[in-house]
């Protein structure tokens, strides 16, 4: 039987289990993540948004439902979801302060299939302003903070989940991605991330505040599970990965096939270490390095290079683009007539990241097509390269988590890679490597830097084989450790 410490960093699986031999009850699992959140979130501010009313309520029917001999993948399992999803009677702001009370009427639909298979929802968790940082902050809700170092960032834009899930805040988060915002939070705070396929998981209702609650399928953007534990990802992904009834029939559905393989030895692992537009640190190469001799070790097949690696520098500046483009068509006109006449100043021969993100942010129709058309190639030369590869193993970022830094203008902001100052928007590259062609990514923990933070790879896939990077992770964590728990007291 599990202790009450035990249940607050058991898994989803180890968790229903105990539910369904009535060991616990799921108002018991409800109130020890509730007293978990009173006594810990003070110094973490990860889930602002508390919902414990409903959420008991919502664990008694679960109680009462499993008495009747009712199951189910979440009954009764307690976890939170990004703030930025819509959940019927709870705010959604984005951390964007004139949407302070705006509340939506329904469920987004991924919220909905998740109450549906019986999860507790007991809040949500922090963002930062508009979703639009590395870092979680708003002037709404405040900092969060990372539970291994509460100096530093636990990452963004899902920073609020992966702090939650690192301090025992329930077993899984529903979390988003355009730019490593499920990815780079999970490097940073010791957890698993999984950013499927684009287009894989329905989108309708996690949407900026005040608008229409349809599905919000902006470029590169995705919605994405988070956990302690890869067979977790998995589960809410098969749970989440649904069609969508949408009034004029059902819509296109890309469902998952199993894993390539269920073997470590069975893998083939191209491994990339370092990224032409900014180093990677001497302790996340070094984990990705003896990760790699590890599965050589186990007899997995790993390289270090492939002619049908799509050129990175290429990518990084095709990603530049299509981001910004992403991001700044949601701009007032104001701003957007800002970024426009800056585009206009650029030389023409400026090839830097800087330049592209400029670029980008004033990208006209007919230019966006020509992007697009190159982003059509890469993918070609991913899906080659998948043939002769199952997993591209890689950093997630090029450093551990870093300080806090709240500086107004974000693109003037720096990040330190080894004492060497960068732009603080390169680091976006990592996450550019499959947002920009759609393609799959988990991340897994796999080690700690000197100081004790957690270190974390990416594991890109075969586009619309979500399972086999998820697969790989949990066969990373059976063989060499996952998750650890920070120390909170």
């Amino acid at each position: 039987m599990l202790s009450t410490e035990d249940y607050a960093y058991a898994t989803v699986r180890e968790l229903a289990a105990a539910l369904e031999a009535r060991e616990v009850s799921a108002v018991e699992l409800a109130e020890v993540v509730i007293q978990r959140i009173h006594r810990y979130d003070g110094k973490l501010n990860a889930v602002p948004v508390r919902d414990f009313d409903r959420a008991l309520d919502a664990a008694r029917k679960a109680d009462r439902a499993r008495a009747r001999g009712a199951g189910g993948p979440l009954l009764g399992i307690p976890m939170t979801v990004k703030e930025s999803f819509n959940v019927a009677g709870l705010p959604t702001t984005w951390g964007i302060p004139p949407f302070k009370d705006f509340v939506p009427a329904e469920d987004a639909l991924a919220v909905a299939r998740l109450k549906a298979a019986g999860a507790v929802i007991l809040g949500k968790t922090n963002v930062p302003i508009a979703l639009g940082d590395l870092q979680t902050y708003n002037p709404l809700y405040g900092t969060t903070n990372n539970p291994w170092d509460t100096s530093r960032t636990p990452g963004g834009s899902s920073g609020g989940s992966a702090a939650a899930l690192a301090a025992g805040f329930g077993p899984v988060s529903l979390g988003s991605d355009i730019a490593g915002s499920l990815r780079l939070p999970a490097h940073f705070s010791g957890v698993y991330a999984h950013k499927p396929s684009l287009g894989l998981l329905p989108s309708r209702g996690h949407t900026p505040p005040a608008t229409p609650p349809l599905s919000y399928d902006r470029d590169l953007a995705v919605i994405g599970p988070m956990a302690r534990t890869a067979a977790d990802l998995a589960l809410l992904l098969d749970l989440l990965a649904e069609p969508e009834a949408a009034g004029l029939g059902v819509a296109y559905r890309h469902e998952p096939p199993p894993a390539r393989h269920d073997r470590l030895a069975d893998y083939r692992v191209l491994v990339l270490d370092s990224h032409p537009a900014i180093p990677t640190s001497t302790e996340v190469a070094a984990a990705i390095d003896g990760l790699a001799e590890k599965l050589a070790a186990a007899g997995a097949r790993v390289e270090r290079h492939s002619p049908l690696l799509p050129d990175q520098t290429e990518a990084a500046r095709l990603y530049m683009r299509l981001l910004l483009a992403a991001v700044a068509a949601a701009y007032p006109p104001d701003a957007y007539e800002q970024v426009r006449k800056a585009a206009e100043q650029i030389d023409s021969g400026d090839v830097s990241l800087a330049a592209e993100r400029a670029r980008g942010a004033a990208l006209s129709h007919r230019d966006w097509l020509e992007t697009d058309a190159l982003r059509t190639r890469h993918r070609a030369a991913w899906a080659a390269l998948f043939t002769q590869f199952d997993v591209v193993l890689c950093p997630a970022a090029p450093t551990t988590a870093f300080g806090h830094d709240h500086s107004a203008d974000q693109w003037a902001r720096r990040i330190t890679v080894d004492g060497v100052e960068y732009d603080y928007p390169d680091q976006l590259v990592w996450a550019g490597v499959a947002s920009a062609p759609g393609n799959p990514a988990t991340v897994a923990p796999v080690a700690r830097s000197r100081d004790g933070l957690p270190i974390g790879v990416q594991l890109i896939g075969p586009i619309f084989e979500d399972h086999t990077p998820i697969r790989f992770a949990e066969l990373l964590e059976r063989e060499f450790g996952g998750f650890a728990a920070p120390n909170l007291d």
